[in-house]
Formats: structure tokens, sequence, C-alpha cells
């Protein structure tokens, strides 16, 4: 199936007399038969449901389109962008390792994996993504256990070279994991591009109706988990009667142990109803791409002429820094745009306040233009320096153009300008 289709079909195929529509598992348990059956599946979950806490039939079916979308083995709903991004770390790393990540990521990712992953005895090493090869091979350590990236960062939307830190990763026998909360699957499939795990938070383009905060892991299945640097993969788990997940699960072991280790321990398991709100979201999804891709080109072209602008950031311009690695990774740059507004942080709050059709809200990835001003929001905990490494001026702004018609957002952004 293509994509517009996945996107209504993957993941739920109601058999004779069943519902059309994803039905909702309102439950927290499930019922046996006899204790045996219990014990088999505390033994092995994956055998059947048994707790909400690890599986939920309408998450499920919402995992099984992700991953279809994505062209993963398998994935793993969680209750925020936040926990995916958490366990997809900790599903490698323990107390004494490191990781690397590109400093262009989302401000509250920086603060996850520089501050709070750093209290657990787990080292984030930050790169620039335009570091060359030889810099950043030195970075890694004999600890390293991944490296981590977004296709199109948050909020510098700069383009990730993904096959470029893929071989880099594979080279020290490390595992790509890509954030591609911007990009969707629609626009870009990391893993066709070497990528071994994909995230999302599922709260912006996936959902598009700010209604559930949610986030994703794919498992692309195409990681060696057994080349010697991932022990907790191949040896016993004491806490499953000494299960091996190689052996176990073979190309599903990254998924399976993230569900029956992480989620069984960490609970950060979406509701069934807010799975439902997601699934919805899901279903328009290619279309809706294809209309924010379109909105946003017009905006990004009507700035570009505007003299209050100083500089404008879209991959989808020609000259852009990202163009051509936009025109290598993706369908379309999305419908977030970066800009910076001359007399900065001043200048760019009153632009910002004087916008009545935009909303100022900490989102982004709305069906509603939103806009927001990183300095003194989402980034206000990082340091001047970590501004700049995040590619964040005291000007920027981040655009995020929604479905209305171009007209009104043109108007709009034009009212905002006015009062500079």
């Amino acid at each position: 199936m293509k994509d517009e289709t996945k996107c209504l079909h993957a993941g739920y195929t109601p058999k004779n007399a069943e519902p059309r529509v994803v039905p909702i598992v309102q439950s927290t348990t499930y019922v046996y038969d006899s204790t045996a059956d219990v014990a088999a599946v505390f033994d092995d979950p994956t055998l059947s449901l048994i707790y909400s806490r690890f599986a939920n039939p309408t998450v499920m079916a919402v995992e099984e389109k992700i991953a279809a979308l994505e062209g993963g083995v398998g994935a793993m709903c969680t209750s925020s962008g936040q926990a995916a991004s958490l366990l997809s770390i900790l599903n490698l790393c323990s107390a004494g390792d490191s990781f690397i990540s590109l400093s262009e990521i989302y401000g509250g990712t920086v603060n996850l994996f520089a501050v709070t992953l750093k209290k657990l005895g787990i080292e984030c090493i930050f790169i620039d993504k335009n570091a060359s090869d030889e810099e950043i091979h030195k970075a890694f350590k004999p600890n390293t256990k991944a490296v981590f990236g977004e296709t199109i960062a948050n909020p510098a939307i700069t383009v990730l070279d993904i096959e470029r830190f893929a071989n880099i990763a594979h080279a020290h026998g490390v595992p790509l994991i890509v954030d591609n909360t911007f990009a969707t699957p629609v626009l870009c499939k990391p893993i066709d591009f070497g990528a071994d795990i994909v995230i999302h938070s599922t709260s912006k383009y996936l959902d598009g109706h700010a209604v559930q905060v949610g986030g994703v892991i794919v498992d692309s299945g195409n990681f060696d988990w057994t080349n010697g640097n991932f022990p907790d993969f191949c040896e016993p788990d004491e806490s499953y009667h000494g299960l091996i997940y190689t052996e176990a699960y073979g190309k599903m072991a990254y998924i399976l142990k993230a569900r029956m280790q992480l989620m069984r321990d960490f609970g950060v398991y979406p509701a069934a109803h807010s799975a439902f709100l997601l699934n919805m979201g899901l279903e328009t999804l290619a279309i809706r791409m294809q209309r924010y891709c379109e909105n946003a080109m017009v905006v990004a072209k009507y700035l570009q002429n505007s003299d209050k602008i100083e500089s404008i950031t879209y991959p989808g311009l020609e000259g852009d820094a990202g163009y051509e690695l936009g025109k290598k990774y993706l369908k379309g740059a999305s419908g977030v745009i970066s800009f910076v507004i001359r007399g900065g942080r001043e200048a760019a709050m009153k632009f910002m306040d004087s916008l009545e059709l935009a909303s100022n809200e900490v989102h982004v990835a709305d069906i509603r233009t939103c806009v927001l001003h990183p300095a003194s929001e989402t980034h206000r905990q990082l340091t001047d320096e970590q501004l700049v490494a995040a590619g964040i001026k005291a000007g920027m702004v981040r655009f995020s153009v929604g479905l209305e018609n171009v007209e009104d957002i043109l108007a709009d952004i034009e009212k905002g300008l006015a009062a500079i």
C-alpha cells in the first residue's frame, strides 16, 4: 500500500461484522481461564495481552500503522515524545555509558540529555552537524552506544544528513536514532537512509489537532545487536527468567526489550482513548502534509521578500543551507519555518503579540497556525552558548503554518510586521 492508503487501513482490518473504525478498548486488564495461562504471559508478554501498562488493542493498532508508515518491524507508543526520547536511549545505555547527539535538537531534549540523563550516569556528547567526519569520529568513546539527531531540527529547521551520520554510527557499531517528528513518514522515511530507530512526538503532525500528548518508538529491525557492543540484548535477562532477546525475538529484539523492560518499569503507556484520537489524525496525515508544505512555501517566499526579516530558514527555499539535503531526503519541507526578525528579542515579541490569527502557544505542527519565540519560551532554560549551538538567535521566531487559507495567514503576518 502507498502512504495515503496505509494512513487509512494499516494496523486494523475488521473481520466479518466487526466495527469499521478502530474500537476503543477501555480496559486495564484481561481475563484468563487458568493460572498457568497468566503465568505464561508473565514469562513472555508477547504471547497475549495481560495489562494495559504493556499493551492495549487500540494502542497496538496505532503502533502497527506507524510501523508500517515508517517501514519498521514494530513500534511502541509512549505517553509523550519526551518519554519516547528517554526510552530510546535507556534501552541502550546504562550508568557509565555515553551517546552522541547533534546539538541542533529540541530544547526539552537538550535538557533531558544534558541534565537529567547526566544524573543517571549517562553522558551525552553534543556535536555540531557541520563538524568534519574526523571530528565526529573523535567524539566517540569505548562506552558510546548511539547517535541521535532530528530529521528537521526544532526550532533551527536544519536538515540532518541521515546517510552520513548512519555511516559514522555504524562504523563504530552503534545505531542511529532519528527524531522524525517534523518530517513525518510522509515526507521522509529515515530507515530508508540507514537510520536504525525512529521516534516521534505524536502530539505534533501525526495527531495534528492538538488533542493528545504522545510519542512513539519505531524499530527498523536492521541493526545487529549481536556485534558485541550490546550485551543486554544477548545475555540472559534475570527479570524474565533468563530470556535472551536476540535469540527469542530476532529482528524485533530492540522494540520488545523496550516494552518488556522499560514499559514494564516506567509505565509510560498511552490510554486507549488517546490512541483513538491519534489514529483519527493519522488517517488524514498524507493529505494534511501536502497542504502544510504548500502553504509554508508561499509564506516562506513572502517572508523572504520582507526587509524586516534578517534571515529565514526553510529547506524548501532555493539557496537555503538545507535545500540540497532537503531534495535528497524530503518530499516536502513541512509547515514549520524559522526566521529572525531585525531588532532582536523585543521586535520578535512585538511581532508575535500583534498577530491575531496565529496562536501564541507552546505547540507546533497543528492544523491551526501557531507561533513561538524559542529564546524566551521553550528554550529559556538554555544558556546563551547553548542557544547559539542549537541555532537560536534572540530574534528568532518559529512559525508553524496551519491549514487556513494562505491569504489569511499572509494578512496576519503583514499585520505583525507592520507593528514593528
